[in-house]
């Protein structure tokens, strides 16, 4: 049941990206190229975005426990340090330099784009690089049962 959910949960993201035009490299680019060629419309997809899993989450949050899981599995970590500078600012150079974040890539892999077929296997290539430079375990650990996590404001 868990892997139909799964695969209906990515069907939709992916339809949704191929709606949106995240797909298309030049309109994430155009969408960074503030003094250029910029294209505003992927912040309104950007607030969809977080308007829906703003809803999502507190709907879900007001369960006991997940519906597919016996607890919610949530990060404990607090404090600021290399890996969480790290990781996003080279998330963030990639996906400004290529146009692609992982979603879209995979998304758009059976186009055969020459871009994709570039991007893919490097992006494959650093998530294998990453794991065997870390070697700490996942900050994840389980909510009691019965529990209801408590969102916080990030500020």
């Amino acid at each position: 049941m868990g892997l139909a959910i799964n695969a209906l949960a990515g069907l939709l993201f992916g339809l949704g990206l191929i709606v949106s035009g995240m797909i298309n490299p030049a309109k994430v680019l155009n969408f960074l190229d503030l003094f250029g060629t910029f294209d505003p419309s992927l912040a309104f997809v950007m607030l969809g975005a977080v308007a829906v899993t703003f809803a999502g989450y507190r709907l879900a949050f007001r369960r006991p426990n997940p519906i597919l899981s016996d607890r919610f599995r949530l990060p404990l970590a607090k404090q600021i340090d290399a890996r969480v500078v790290i990781g996003p600012a080279l998330f963030g150079v990639g996906w400004g330099l290529s146009g692609f974040c992982p979603g879209p890539a995979i998304t758009s892999l059976p186009l055969l784009a020459k871009g994709t077929l570039v991007f893919v296997p490097a992006m494959l290539a650093g998530m294998a690089a990453s794991r065997l430079v870390t070697s700490k375990g996942s900050d994840a650990q389980p909510a009691t049962k019965g529990s209801k996590p408590q969102l916080r404001p990030l500020a």
